[in-house]
C-alpha cells in the first residue's frame, strides 16, 4: 500500500536543497520504499532540484509564500499560501498521512494545532525526542515547543511520554522522572513542585521522583520531562558537547605517529562510536499530542539528517501510532 509524506520544501536553514538531498538519501536506504512525497514550495525554486532518480517519488505543489524562522506565530498563522500551512493542510484534507518540516518550530506547532487539532485532554503538544544514553536512549520532552509551562502541562507531558515509551519503544512501564536542580524531594521552584505531587499517585505514570540532567545520559530513568526552554537548552548543549568531544578527538588521533596507527586500528570503533553519538541520526521528532503526525526536523540539519526525519514519518505510518496514542491518553481525561 503507497503511503505519501507531504513536505514543507522551504522550511530550515538549508532548504529547499537539503530538503531534497533528504529525500534522495531516503530513497537509497529504502530502495523499494512504497512511500511518495508531496513537496510544497515556491515551484520555479524547487523543481531545479528534483532529480531524476527522484522523480517518480516526488509530486510538487507551488506555494507562494514562505514561512522564516524570524516570523512570529501569529503572522506566520495570517500566511494562507504559505508552503508549510499547505502541507499541513494535505494531511488534514487525507492527501498525506504525515508532514515534515524543518522550518520555524513555533508556527509549525501553531498552524499544526490549528490544522489538525489535538487529542481531549491535551492542552499543548510536545516534542520529544530520544538522547543516547547507557541503556541505548532516553525519552525527554519537551524540547522547544512550550517555552512556558504550568504545573498542569508537564504532568500531561509525563503521561503522554510514558505512553509513547510504552506503545513505540516497546518498554512495558516507562519510569519517568522531572528534570530538576536536585534529586531532593524539596528542590525546584513551585510548577515542578506541582507536577510531582500530581505525578505521585498518577494511575497512568510510574513516577521516579525528580531527576537531574546528568541523569539523562546515565538512563536513570525511561523517560524525562521538562518545560520547552530547558529542554531545548538541554538538546543544544548535548549536541555541542559531543560536537566538541569529536573535534578533540580527531585533533588528538592526529597528532602523533603513534596516534595515527592507533586511529587505524581502532576505526571499527570509531566508526561505531561516531554513528552513535551523530545527531542527525537521532533526526525527527513527533509533535505528541496532535491527532495525525506531524515531524519536526531540526532547522540547521543536512540532507543526512532529513532522511532521517522522514524515516521517522514513515515508521510512525507504518506502526499506526495515532490510534494506539489515542487509545493510551484515553485515561487523562
Amino acid at each position: 500500500m503507497t503511503t505519501c509524506i507531504a513536505i514543507d520544501a522551504m522550511g530550515g536553514d538549508g532548504a529547499p536543497k537539503i530538503v531534497f538531498d533528504g529525500i534522495a538519501e531516503f530513497l537509497k536506504d529504502h530502495p523499494n520504499t512504497d512511500v511518495n512525497f508531496l513537496t510544497f514550495g515556491q515551484e520555479s525554486v524547487i523543481a531545479p532540484l528534483l532529480t531524476d532518480d527522484i522523480k517518480k517519488y516526488v509530486t510538487i505543489k507551488n506555494a507562494d509564500e514562505v514561512i522564516t524562522g524570524k516570523q512570529k506565530p501569529t503572522d506566520a498563522i495570517r500566511m494562507r499560501r504559505s508552503s508549510m500551512r499547505l502541507a499541513i493542510e494535505a494531511v488534514n484534507q487525507g492527501q498525506a498521512s504525515a508532514v515534515v518540516s524543518a522550518g520555524n518550530t513555533g508556527a509549525f506547532m501553531a498552524l499544526s494545532k490549528i490544522i489538525l487539532k489535538t487529542f481531549d485532554g491535551i492542552d499543548r503538544p510536545a516534542i520529544p525526542a530520544l538522547i543516547p544514553s547507557d541503556s541505548g536512549s532516553t525519552l525527554v520532552l519537551d524540547l522547544g515547543a512550550n517555552i512556558d509551562c504550568s504545573a498542569e502541562n508537564l504532568v500531561q507531558f509525563a503521561v503522554m511520554g510514558s505512553v509513547y515509551a510504552q506503545k513505540l519503544m516497546h518498554i512495558e512501564k516507562p519510569s519517568v522522572g522531572l528534570l530538576n536542580v536536585g534529586s531532593e524531594d524539596l528542590k525546584g521552584n513551585q510548577i515542578v513542585q506541582g507536577a510531582a505531587n500530581f505525578l505521585r499517585d498518577h494511575p497512568l505514570v510510574k513516577f521516579h521522583g525528580f531527576v537531574e540532567g546528568d541523569d539523562i545520559t546515565k538512563a536513570t530513568v525511561d523517560v524525562v520531562v521538562t518545560d520547552g526552554f530547558t529542554g531545548n537548552i538541554v538538546l543544544k548543549a548535548i549536541e555541542g558537547t559531543v560536537r566538541l568531544f569529536a573535534r578533540q578527538l580527531k585533533k588528538s588521533l592526529s597528532d602523533t605517529v603513534l596516534s595515527k596507527i592507533g586511529a587505524m586500528i581502532a576505526q571499527p570503533s570509531l566508526a561505531n562510536f561516531k554513528r552513535f553519538v551523530d545527531p542527525r541520526l537521532y533526526n525527527g521528532a513527533m509533535f505528541l499530542g496532535l491527532r495525525s503526525i506531524v515531524i519536526k526536523s531540526h532547522g540547521g540539519t543536512d540532507g543526512v539528517g532529513f532522511a532521517n526525519a522522514l524515516k521517522v514519518a514513515d515508521e510512525m505510518i507504518k506502526q499506526n501510532v495515532i490510534p494506539d496514542l489515542q487509545t493510551g491518553l484515553e485515561g487523562i481525561q
